[in-house]
């Protein structure tokens, strides 16, 4: 029996509005999957969702900051600034003396950024009405638990999403139009044409546009998987959350310290190593940020080298801390930090970002943001990919010559009794730089 055309309607009607509420659910989970990540790659050190931290906890504060009577948006100029709120609104100001120096400031994070961690943190269910488990977020999420690294956000799965949604509405408005074609045609068979064959028809009516259409899709696709393989191993903007939270600023800019101190291997090793909680102990035996902010993570260093600070002794019982790798290369990649700051004469900064100013953990800079700095080689390519390797030795000049290094300076003795040949190397730039010398043989820095 054939379907009549209100039934056909009907169909249609219902299938839209499961599209539309399918997006609706999609849309939903997309923006709490961003409020989750950004949570953890913003909040997380110092922040938990139910329970004070470094800062305190993050959950219902929207309402809190409302109820004691806060300005309208005070709390998103908060968290891009709290100094601007806290000159702004009373209640901010009044928040800001409670704990001053436990707000970095986030300028890039939109409103929206800041509702969707809020909206995540809110609907996180509170341990201590659950009947226990884990707390959500934290410099080292749950206490002695193992921090785990921040996930790489991928959207991929939206665009699929939204490619489905977009096939189901294109099959509604079409239905909806053949189904009106029908009720307004007197040729009978038109009515008796399966969906398909009309597709068909339609298709070979308009095959010429219908061919570049497709020929354009096909182009996308193949630019599509092209672009997706060249961004496997992207680390840019990469910042996992740590068991302690460390400012670099405090150590190496406010107070001076030397990044050698702590990774003193920095210049006889391939790796410049993390610190042993031996070396916190050094200072922080004095120094236990009692009354401060940061009290709490200068216990957790005390926790794992077994200091008890009431009887100023060692108590044997450690914790040992857990760190996650923010610099990760391959497995066939080899890359040797004393060569590159003894016999390179490379700086920190160049690779890992201005350190003195950093009130987070460490991250992989973009390299936007390394050409930012005074004295930085300037590159184009994404940091920590082989690209921006190569172009950096492609730029950088080696200093031979002068004595600080046998093998460049044997390098400058044979040079020099090739006047012609030294010539070529000065001829474009003024400078011999590392791939004159073999800085971009293979072997150099694959295994």
């Amino acid at each position: 029996m054939e379907i009549s055309n209100i039934q056909s309607l009907k169909r249609i009607k219902s299938l839209a509005f499961a599209a539309i509420t399918f997006s609706i659910a999609a849309f939903s989970n997309f923006a709490s999957a961003q409020g989750e990540g950004l949570f953890k790659a913003k909040c997380a050190t110092c922040h938990m969702t139910h329970k004070a931290s470094t800062g305190p906890k993050l959950s219902g504060v929207r309402a809190k900051w409302a109820a004691g009577g806060a300005k309208e948006g005070s709390i998103y100029q908060w968290v891009n600034n709290w100094q601007t709120a806290a000159a702004n609104d009373p209640y901010a100001a009044e928040v800001s003396k409670v704990m001053p120096t436990a707000m970095s400031a986030f300028p890039d994070l939109k409103k929206e950024d800041i509702d969707a961690i809020l909206d995540w943190v809110d609907a996180q269910p509170d341990p201590a009405t659950a009947g226990g488990g884990t707390t959500t977020g934290g410099p080292a999420g749950a206490e002695g638990a193992t921090t785990v690294a921040v996930e790489e956000e991928s959207t991929s799965w939206i665009w699929i999403v939204m490619g489905v949604i977009f096939v189901i509405v294109i099959m509604a408005v079409g239905g909806v139009r053949r189904q009106l074609k029908i009720a307004t045609s007197d040729d009978g068979e038109a009515e008796k044409m399966t969906y398909g064959e009309e597709l068909r028809t339609l298709a070979w009516k308009y095959r010429l546009q219908v061919g570049l259409v497709s020929l354009v899709v096909v182009i996308s696709i193949i630019v599509a998987l092209f672009q997706s393989l060249y961004s496997i191993n992207i680390m840019e903007g990469y910042q996992p959350s740590q068991p302690i939270a460390f400012p670099h600023a405090q150590h190496a800019g406010i107070n001076g310290i030397d990044c050698k101190y702590c990774h003193n291997t920095v210049t006889k090793s391939k790796s410049a190593s993390i610190p042993s909680v031996n070396v916190c102990m050094n200072c922080h035996k004095q120094i236990d940020g009692e009354g401060k902010p940061w009290a709490g993570q200068i216990k957790k260093i005390y926790a794992a080298a077994g200091w008890d600070k009431t009887g100023m002794k060692y108590t044997g019982k450690t914790k040992p801390i857990v760190w996650n790798k923010v610099h990760v290369l391959p497995e066939h990649v080899y890359f040797n930090h004393s060569q590159h700051v003894v016999v390179g004469g490379l700086d920190c900064k160049q690779c890992h970002g201005d350190m003195t100013q950093m009130t987070e953990t460490a991250m992989v800079q973009p390299v936007e943001e390394l050409n930012k700095i005074e004295g930085n080689i300037k590159l184009t390519r994404k940091t920590l990919t082989m690209g921006w390797c190569i172009e950096c030795h492609g730029k950088k000049d080696v200093a031979i010559g002068n004595g600080k290094n046998a093998y460049y300076d044997e390098i400058h003795r044979r040079l020099k009794k090739d006047p012609k040949l030294y010539a070529q190397y000065l001829n474009d730039d003024g400078k011999v730089t590392v791939n004159e010398l073999g800085g971009w043989e293979c072997a150099k820095c694959h295994y």
